[in-house]
């Protein structure tokens, strides 16, 4: 008769839901180098040509320079899904599931655009060829949407999925080991107002995620899971918001200027 060994581990005799279960363990960053950026559904896809040809020639440009990794919004046309799937008392697992297929849709149209680049759209299930795509030179697409689908924990106070496309760049940064996930939207960064309905709201530069969830202000931009989570990062310490609409900020967002708003961990 055989005899069990034991290999001796902390984790082993853990029951895994303590408090402290796995917290001697950081994690090893993959792939710290790459940029991963995430372009907004409503505030640059929805907006057509105009918003994003530009954006797509800076990428063109940055693409010899950085590795990329484009994720995208979902924008209006999510939104009308969301609304749709709510009022049809669809539980929030299921409007995770099909409004994830507009920034899905999104992801191929940049795909398209960008083949002759080296465009090429990425499945989650393909993650792993990242290094592979960057060796041949490739810009990677891929929806921003995080993989949870039916299985998204219900929302408080709705059903809207709190993950959506902001935590899934967000999460999609913090596995590979990136300082800084980038948020191309349609504004300067991050006010004390919503600036489309406050003209003379003020520009935050930079703030701490604690004291942003602090101040609960009306707009936050990103998706406030997304804050939460900054908090108790262990790779991506810093969220920056750009405004896409202004030739030349991507760029210096990829060369690591702080344009913008930076919301760090503090």
């Amino acid at each position: 008769m055989s005899e069990r060994n034991t290999i001796e581990s902390r984790l082993g005799q853990d029951s895994l839901t303590s408090p402290t279960a796995g917290l001697p363990y950081d994690p090893a960053p993959m792939m710290p180098d790459v940029k991963v950026l995430k372009i907004g559904g409503q505030s640059m896809m929805d907006r057509g040509r105009s918003a994003i040809f530009p954006i797509l020639d800076e990428l063109v440009l940055a693409k010899d320079e950085h590795k990329l990794l484009v994720c995208c919004g979902g924008g209006t046309r999510a939104r009308h899904i969301y609304a749709m799937a709510s009022e049809l008392e669809l539980p929030t697992g299921v409007l995770a599931a099909l409004g994830g297929y507009v920034p899905r849709q999104n992801a191929r149209m940049l795909q398209m655009l960008l083949a002759r680049h080296g465009g090429i759209f990425m499945l989650h299930d393909d993650f792993e060829k990242l290094p592979l795509y960057f060796r041949l030179g490739c810009i990677p697409i891929m929806t921003g949407m995080p993989p949870f689908g039916y299985w998204e924990k219900p929302a408080e106070g709705g059903r809207i999925p709190q993950h959506r496309t902001d935590a899934g760049v967000f999460l999609s940064a913090e596995v590979l080991g990136v300082k800084r996930a980038i948020f191309v939207k349609d504004e300067d960064g991050l006010f004390e107002d919503d600036p489309k309905k406050n003209p003379g709201a003020k520009h935050i530069p930079r703030i701490g995620a604690k004291e942003l969830l602090a101040r609960d202000l009306p707009d936050l931009v990103l998706e406030r899971i997304v804050i939460e989570y900054l908090a108790i990062a262990r790779s991506c310490h810093e969220l920056q918001i750009i405004n896409g609409l202004k030739k030349g900020l991507l760029t210096r967002a990829l060369a690591g200027e702080d344009v913008g708003t930076i919301i760090y961990k503090d």
